[in-house]
């Protein structure tokens, strides 16, 4: 059976993928890791975790986030940033500048990348400084 969880990819797939595939990706991932911040930061009211949670992966707030990390990101990295900011997006929600739902999309591409690398340690790393600007780690 294939697992799911820990897909399997090389580096030419992964090259070869489109940067709104994997900001498809980053979506899922990025909306896991911030459920799992609230939910450990003891929030228990299925409808206050529901609005915090439209609230930290809403385009603004995406945009904010990576905004936050820019500096400590590699060459690499800023090249999967630079080509999710710059895809093809038809669609904007209403709600979100052009501006921010482009950085939005370019956060979210940059954590699929790293997820289909299996690259968790950076990716939690990047997360904390999303979530904990002032060097805390703490939950919500």
């Amino acid at each position: 059976m294939r697992d799911y969880f820990n897909i399997q990819l090389t580096p030419d797939q992964l090259r070869e993928m489109s940067s709104l595939a994997l900001a498809h990706m980053g979506d899922g991932v990025y909306e896991l890791l911030v459920r799992g911040w609230l939910c450990s930061g003891g929030l228990e009211v299925n409808g206050h975790l529901h609005q915090e949670t439209v609230a930290l992966v809403r385009a603004s707030a995406q945009a904010a986030a990576l905004d936050r990390i820019l500096p400590l990101l590699t060459d690499e990295e800023n090249g999967v940033v630079r080509r999710g900011r710059n895809a093809n997006i038809h669609l904007i929600p209403k709600g979100a500048s052009r501006g921010e739902y482009r950085k939005a999309t370019a956060l979210e591409a940059l954590f699929g990348w790293l997820y289909l690398q299996h690259r968790t340690e950076r990716i939690n790393q990047l997360f904390d400084v999303i979530m904990n600007p002032d060097g805390g780690e703490e939950g919500a």
